[in-house]
């Protein structure tokens, strides 16, 4: 009997020795909502000084998405307070079981820490909402401009806090699509872009603040821009007689030598109206056509892997609307804009 308890103890001791790692739920959200980006921080210790590493490997999980498997890290003495984040892909979720192994010279047998279920809520919006949940979203830019006989097109960059931006979508919109996007989570930005009914003066939305923990109302006014170049850098709302304005200044400023000219009558100012001559002559020469080959791709805005919305059958000739780093913008015998790759063009 004695020799069956010290053998008993004498297991138990070793798999206590093999044991160098002690892990625990630091922080957890009492309640996540469903789409959101939440955080949970976890506690380690190790009965070992001298290692390289902590490594963490999840299994076991759902309802979740692990964003990163390299953790914010912040050591206090020799505590390890680990950062990993997530999103709520469902309505019910547990977070993923942790195996979690020491780094080191010698081989440690792993650390499990099993994780727990969550409280999930699930929202109940309007139709107008899209899709975000955030700490914040604010639009930085927006434009729009005439898609064609029926409809307008507004193009927009935004910035989010704390959000998956690439879930954002709206409800009765006639096309619609992520252009670009920087989704690093955090500090999210993104180009959308949305087809709408000419109709329409105004389109608004609303969001999830998490912070405010409130939906948040978003409204774009919709001012329709004929400039004839528009680029992704470009998107704030012009005005649209700024063109005009120009072209009447030049004119005032022709007419004015002119008449300073013969009245002075030194006829060697007149030199001085080869500037708004020039200048007039610019903007008012006409817009020439491009030969575009056959088979190729017309862009919604003028971004690699962009949005495609129609591929020229034919070689053809289109006006050329101006050029923006790689791409020509062009018209469509239906008066619809896009842009096609320098490279679909016959003279490239």
């Amino acid at each position: 009997m004695k020799i069956l308890l010290f053998l008993t103890l004498l297991i138990f001791s070793t798999l206590s020795a093999n044991k160098v790692l002690y892990l625990s739920y630091e922080k957890i959200p009492q309640r996540v909502i469903k789409g959101e980006i939440f955080s949970i921080t976890v506690k380690t210790i190790s009965t070992v000084e001298n290692f390289r590493d902590i490594e963490y490997k999840f299994s076991n999980h759902n309802g979740v998405k692990p964003l990163s498997l390299i953790p914010d890290r912040e050591i206090k003495g020799n505590f390890y307070f680990e950062k990993f984040y997530f999103l709520t892909t469902k309505n019910k979720a547990k977070l993923p079981d942790i195996n979690v192994k020491l780094i080191a010279d010698t081989e440690f047998e792993e650390t499990l820490l099993v994780g727990p279920k969550l409280n999930v809520v699930t929202l109940n919006p309007k139709k107008n909402f899209s899709n975000i949940i955030a700490n914040s979203f604010e639009l930085t830019e927006y434009k729009t401009t005439a898609f064609d006989t029926k409809h307008n097109i507004i193009i927009f960059t935004a910035k989010a806090e704390n959000s998956d931006l690439s879930s954002l979508k709206f409800q009765n919109v006639f096309k619609q699509g992520i252009e670009s996007i920087n989704n690093s989570y955090f500090e999210a930005k993104v180009t959308y872009f949305l087809v709408l009914n000419k109709d329409l003066e105004q389109f608004s939305f609303t969001y999830f603040n998490l912070i405010k923990n409130k939906f948040t109302k978003i409204t774009i006014p919709i001012i329709v821009d004929d400039d004839s170049v528009t680029t992704q850098t470009d998107l704030k709302p012009k005005n649209q007689s700024k063109e005009r304005l120009k072209l009447t200044i030049a004119v005032s400023l022709l007419a004015l030598i002119l008449i300073f000219a013969i009245w002075r009558k030194k006829y060697i100012y007149l030199i001085l109206t080869l500037i708004p001559l020039i200048y007039i002559f610019y903007i008012s020469k006409p817009i020439k056509d491009i030969c575009i080959k056959q088979g190729s791709n017309i862009h919604l805005l003028p971004v690699n892997n962009g949005t495609i919305f129609e591929t020229t059958q034919t070689q053809c000739y289109l006006p050329n609307e101006g050029k923006a780093k790689g791409f020509t913008k062009v018209k469509l015998k239906d008066e619809k804009i896009g842009w096609v790759k320098n490279e679909d063009t016959c003279s490239y």
